[in-house]
C-alpha cells in the first residue's frame, strides 16, 4: 500500500486524484472491510448512528464513485460533492498543488463535476453506511439560490444528510451567500424545499470570517433551524509560515496550516449556538490529536482529506488508535462526552 501510495504522488496532484478516485472505484469491491470499531468512538448526530466520528470531506469524491472504498476502509461517513444542477468542467489547468513542506494543498477546482443527474444514478446504488452530499450553484447561474433549491429537490432523498456549500473561494461571488440577507433567503428556502423530508441539513462556512460575521450566521443558523455546520472550508489567507514555492497560487489553502483557524472558528461557533445543532470539524486534521482537538472544540464528527494526500489510507485507523487513547487519557467514556469540552470549560 505503501508503494502505491508513493507511486500516486510521482504524478502531478489532480491526476494523482483522479487515479485514486478511479482505483478506490474498480477495486474497492475488492477491499477487506475495516475491523469493527470500539463502541467509544460511536457517535448519534442528526438523527444518525455514526461507527466512528471520521469521514472523508467533500471534494475527494465529487462524482460519487469512491465512496463505498472510502467507507470499508473504516471511515463512519463519507460526504460526496461538491454536486451542481448541470455538469461543470471547473476551472481552467493546473488548479491544484501540493504544499509538501507545509503539509499543505492549494485548490482552485471551481466545483468541477458530472451534474446532479448522473450523481444522482450513482447514489440510486450506494448500499450501506452513512452517505451525504454536498451541493452548490453552477458558476454561470443567473439565480443561485435556485440552484441550490433545485440541487436539494433531486439529491436529497437519495443521502442521508444534505451539506449546503456557500464558502467555496473558487467560484466567484459564492461566499457572498453568507451574509445575514442572502443566507437567511437560502435557508428559508432550503427549508421550504425540505417540507416534511427527514434529511438532515448542514451549513458549511469559510475559515476567513469575523466576529460579526459569526454572530450573524448563527443568529440565521439557529433561526432557520437547520440541523448542524460543518466548520470550516479552505482558507484564503496565507499563512507567514508557508515554505512551499507554491505558497502564493490562488485558491483555497487546506492542510495543516488551517488547523488552528479552523478549530478557533469551531470554537466559537459552539460559543453562539451551544449543543443546539451538530457540528462537524474540519480542516488540518492529520492525527487523533487533531480529531481530539475538533472534539473537545465541539464538533461531534471530524472529516479529514488532504493528509490522505501524504499518509494514505493507513492514516484512518492510526486516527481512531489515537483517538481513543486521548479519550482514555482524559477520562472520557465516549467520544460524545468529550464534545466541547473546552468551550464547557
Amino acid at each position: 500500500m505503501d508503494l502505491i501510495v508513493a507511486a500516486i504522488r510521482l504524478l502531478p496532484p489532480e491526476p494523482a486524484h483522479k487515479l485514486t478516485v478511479e482505483l478506490a472505484c474498480r477495486f474497492g469491491a475488492f477491499l477487506l472491510p475495516a475491523p469493527k470499531d470500539d463502541p467509544r468512538l460511536r457517535v448519534r448526530a442528526l438523527g444518525l448512528d455514526f461507527p466512528n466520528p471520521l469521514g472523508i470531506a467533500a471534494g475527494f469524491d465529487k462524482n460519487a464513485r469512491a465512496y463505498r472504498a472510502m467507507l470499508k476502509m473504516g471511515l463512519g461517513h463519507a460526504e460526496c460533492g461538491t454536486v451542481t444542477p448541470r455538469p461543470q468542467p471547473g476551472n481552467p489547468k493546473p488548479r491544484m498543488y501540493r504544499l509538501p513542506e507545509d503539509g499543505a494543498v492549494i485548490n482552485r477546482m471551481g466545483f468541477d463535476n458530472d451534474g446532479m443527474e448522473v450523481i444522482a444514478a450513482r447514489l440510486q446504488r450506494r448500499g450501506n453506511g452513512i452517505v451525504g452530499i454536498n451541493i452548490g450553484a453552477n458558476k454561470d447561474s443567473a439565480d443561485r439560490i435556485a440552484d441550490y433549491r433545485i440541487g436539494f429537490g433531486r439529491l436529497a432523498a437519495l443521502a442521508d444528510y444534505v451539506t449546503v456549500n456557500i464558502s467555496s473561494p473558487n467560484t466567484p461571488g459564492l461566499r457572498g451567500l453568507q451574509s445575514r440577507e442572502e443566507l437567511h433567503r437560502l435557508l428559508g428556502t432550503l427549508i421550504e424545499a425540505r417540507g416534511l423530508l427527514k434529511i438532515p441539513l448542514l451549513l458549511k462556512i469559510a475559515p476567513d470570517l469575523d466576529e460579526a460575521a459569526l454572530d450573524d450566521i448563527a443568529t440565521e443558523v439557529l433561526g432557520a433551524g437547520i440541523d448542524g455546520m460543518i466548520v470550516t472550508n479552505t482558507t484564503i489567507a496565507r499563512p507567514a509560515t508557508l515554505k512551499s514555492r507554491h505558497a502564493s497560487e490562488t485558491g483555497g489553502l487546506s492542510g495543516k496550516p488551517l488547523l488552528e483557524s479552523s478549530t478557533r472558528i469551531l470554537g466559537e461557533i459552539r460559543k453562539r449556538v451551544g449543543a443546539k445543532i451538530v457540528l462537524v470539524g474540519v480542516g488540518g486534521v492529520a492525527s487523533g490529536e487533531d480529531a481530539y482537538r475538533k472534539i473537545r472544540a465541539g464538533a461531534s464528527l471530524v472529516q479529514l482529506y488532504t493528509a490522505l494526500v501524504y499518509q494514505g489510507g493507513e492514516l484512518i485507523p492510526r486516527i481512531k488508535r489515537e483517538l481513543l487513547r486521548c479519550l482514555t487519557r482524559d477520562g472520557f467514556a465516549s467520544v460524545s462526552d468529550a464534545v466541547g469540552a473546552d468551550i464547557a470549560a
